[in-house]
C-alpha cells in the first residue's frame, strides 16, 4: 500500500487565501483572536504507582448518564488543559452531551506540584492510568466506585502532536490492556517517528521553532523546580538551545535512556501502529513543517484496517483554519473531531 493510497482525503478542508502556507497556518492558529469559555470542570486526581499524581479536569454536561459518550483529551508539548484547542473541543463536545476529561501531564498545569518525574512522548503508562480511572468514575455509582471498563461505556481518546504519539503508542504497545470501552481514537499531527521529527525541526527552515520550543521547555522546567524542589534534575547545569540538546541533557537521562536517540527510538509510535485494534483516525497535513509527511508512508508503517490516515494538502502543524461556510466556524479540525466522537455530521 503506497502512502498516497493509505491517506484518504478529508471532507472540505480549504484554507483562506491569506492562510495557505504551512507557517501561516501553524502560527495563525495560535494568534487568531478567540473567546474561550471560563473553566467549569471539577478537578480530580489520578494517583500513579510511583508516587506521582495527575490532575484531571471533568466537564460533565447536564443530563449525562453512565453509558453516555466520554472523551479524554490530551494536550501537546509544554501545554496543559487550558490549551485553546482542548477548551474549544470541550465546549463543542459537552454541548452535544459528551462528558469530557482533560488531563494535565506530569508537572503540567494544575498537576505541576503533583509530580517529581517528567512527562514525555512515550508516557503511555500515564494515559493508561487516566483511562482506567475515568472509566471507574463513569460507572453507575460514579466517584464512589464501579467496575472500570464495563461494556456500557463509550470512550474516545484524543491526542495532539506529542500526545498524539502517546495515544497511538498506548493503543498499540499492549493492545490487550486497552479496555473494550475505548471505542475510537483520534491523533492529530503526531510525530510517530521522533528521530525524523527532530531532524526536521532542527533544519534551517525551522530553526526559529526549535529555539522557541526549547526556551519554553527550559522555562517550564525552572517553574516546575520552584514548585517541586525534589523533582528530577539533570546532572549538570546548561542552557540547551535545541530540542535535541534538551532531550540529551534532561529528558533521556531522567527516563533512564542512554541519550535522546535511544529515547526517540523507544517512544516513537510508528512501531506500535500495526498492533492497534481500536478504530483510530490519524489527521495530519502534508505541509506540516515539524512532522514530515514521509514518516506516514506505508513503506514505513504497516497500517491495520482499523487505522485510517486522513491527510490534507495544507494545514501546517495543528492549524487547519478553514474558509467559512461549511462548518459553524472556521476551526475545521474541531468539527472533524466532533463528528468522529459523536458519530453525527456537523452542519454549518
Amino acid at each position: 500500500m503506497s502512502s498516497d493510497r493509505s491517506a484518504e482525503a478529508p471532507p472540505g478542508f480549504k484554507p483562506p487565501w491569506w492562510l495557505r502556507g504551512p507557517h501561516a497556518q501553524t502560527i495563525g492558529s495560535t494568534l487568531m483572536p478567540q473567546s474561550l469559555p471560563e473553566h467549569r470542570a471539577i478537578l480530580r486526581r489520578v494517583a500513579l504507582d510511583d508516587g506521582d499524581a495527575l490532575a484531571v479536569h471533568d466537564d460533565c454536561p447536564a443530563g449525562w448518564q453512565p453509558g453516555g459518550r466520554i472523551a479524554i483529551l490530551s494536550h501537546g508539548l509544554a501545554d496543559h488543559h487550558r490549551s485553546p484547542l482542548l477548551v474549544r473541543l470541550t465546549e463543542k463536545l459537552t454541548q452535544r452531551g459528551v462528558r469530557v476529561f482533560r488531563w494535565d501531564m506530569r508537572g503540567c498545569g494544575a498537576g505541576m506540584a503533583l509530580a517529581r518525574r517528567p512527562y514525555h512522548a512515550g508516557c503511555s503508562g500515564d494515559l493508561a492510568a487516566v483511562v482506567e480511572q475515568v472509566l471507574a468514575w463513569c460507572q453507575p455509582g460514579g466517584i464512589a466506585g464501579g467496575v472500570a471498563g464495563a461494556a456500557e461505556s463509550d470512550l474516545s481518546l484524543f491526542g495532539v502532536s506529542l500526545s498524539g504519539n502517546v495515544v497511538l503508542k498506548y493503543l498499540g504497545e499492549d493492545p490487550g490492556r486497552v479496555p473494550h470501552a475505548v471505542r475510537r481514537a483520534i491523533s492529530v499531527n503526531p510525530p510517530i517517528d521522533l528521530v525524523t521529527g527532530c531532524e526536521s525541526i532542527a533544519s534551517r527552515a525551522n530553526r526559529i521553532y526549535d529555539r522557541h520550543f526549547t526556551g519554553v521547555l527550559v522555562k517550564h522546567l525552572e517553574e516546575w523546580w520552584r514548585v517541586r524542589p525534589d523533582a528530577v534534575r539533570p546532572a549538570e547545569e546548561m542552557r540547551p538551545r535545541t530540542l535535541r540538546q534538551f532531550d540529551d541533557w534532561f529528558t533521556a537521562p531522567a527516563l533512564g535512556y542512554a541519550d535522546a536517540l535511544d529515547y526517540y527510538r523507544h517512544s516513537s509510535a510508528a512501531q506500535f501502529i500495526p498492533a492497534i485494534r481500536v478504530a483510530t483516525t490519524i489527521i495530519t497535513s502534508r505541509d506540516d513543517p515539524f512532522v514530515p509527511f514521509e514518516m506516514f508512508s506505508a513503506d514505513r508503517v504497516a497500517y491495520p484496517a482499523c487505522v485510517r490516515l486522513l491527510a490534507t494538502d495544507r494545514g501546517g502543524h495543528v492549524g487547519f483554519i478553514g474558509k467559512g461556510g461549511d462548518d459553524p466556524d472556521n476551526r475545521w479540525l474541531d468539527w472533524r473531531v466532533v463528528e468522529i466522537i459523536t458519530g453525527q455530521p456537523v452542519e454549518g
